[in-house]
């Protein structure tokens, strides 16, 4: 499938937002996929053809804030569950596989909880555990500059305002050349650090640039979710779960797929020596994979 072959389009929800979606057509097993923070709809070309491969229909869409999705003032993590059904309604999708990268890994989690059968199996890669974990050092092992940011968090409203505000030019005007020293070198470990060049880079380039373009609202609400309760029980999970994570990961260190897992016994796990957080884009394949086999058992 090429890009081609997607389709945009935009879905309102009950309560009068627009989301922008990107979805593959086709009748074939939805995967709802949330992108990471600060992120978009804007899809990475080869997980396009690896699903397309297995007969898997992709969809992804903006959380609210980026792009030209609507912002939601004051959302939870959970409140991502409503929109998906909402996405699955407008595009006639009965069930669904969910997964998602990073920022987005709390979004899957929440709709593998909060939708019940209408979930098939869901995957975390390199997500953040909730900021309320008992036993995580939440910080530790993360570059500096994810620690400036949840700083800014916990200084209140008006700091994360002037921190993304001051980060977001460089990011919204970065191409593949130089979206590297765009994140921050702190971030980028030597997985990451090969695996950020090319059509990778490019691709980050394009899609962060896009999630931008309205603003840092969406960015600013993703990381006020994350450390304020998420709205919905982890242990309710119920449905086959896989949490894939990176040793080498310096945005969302390995301790936190770690502390997920020991609340999710029954989830299996993938903890990869050879990846860090970006580079995790190499083995979409494998995921879907693992997705589609959780259904067969």
């Amino acid at each position: 499938m090429s890009l081609n072959e997607l389709g945009s389009h935009t879905v309102t929800t009950p309560d009068g937002r627009a989301l922008e979606v990107v979805a593959a057509a086709g009748d074939g097993i939805a995967l709802v996929m949330h992108h990471g923070t600060p992120d978009s709809s804007h899809v990475y070309p080869p997980f396009v053809e690896e699903c397309a491969k297995r007969g898997v229909r992709l969809i992804t869409y903006s959380r609210p804030g980026y792009g030209a999705s609507t912002r939601h003032d004051g959302r939870t993590v959970a409140d991502c569950a409503a929109d998906v059904a909402a996405v699955a309604d407008a595009l006639g999708v009965e069930r669904l596989h969910t997964a998602g990268a990073s920022g987005g890994g709390p979004h899957a989690l929440a709709v593998a909880a909060l939708l019940g059968d209408r979930v098939v199996s869901a995957a975390t890669v390199a997500s953040v555990a909730p900021m309320q974990a008992e036993g995580l050092d939440w910080l530790d092992g993360m570059g500096q500059e994810n620690v400036d940011e949840f700083a800014a968090i916990d200084a209140g409203p008006e700091a994360l305002e002037r921190f993304l505000e001051a980060a977001a030019p460089g990011l919204r005007e970065a191409t593949g050349e130089d979206i590297l020293a765009a994140i921050g070198e702190g971030l980028i470990g030597d997985a990451d650090r090969r695996a950020l060049t090319g059509d990778v880079a490019e691709h980050f380039a394009q899609s962060t640039r896009h999630a931008l373009e309205p603003g840092i609202w969406g960015w600013f609400d993703d990381d006020v979710a994350f450390v304020e309760p998420w709205g919905f029980d982890l242990t309710s999970i119920a449905v086959p779960l896989t949490i894939w994570h990176g040793a080498d990961d310096r945005f969302v260190p390995i301790a936190h797929g770690r502390w997920l897992a020991s609340q999710l016994p029954r989830a299996r796990t993938n903890m990869l020596d050879e990846h860090g957080h970006i580079s995790l884009v190499t083995a979409y394949g494998d995921m879907v994979d693992d997705l589609l086999a959780a259904r067969a058992s």
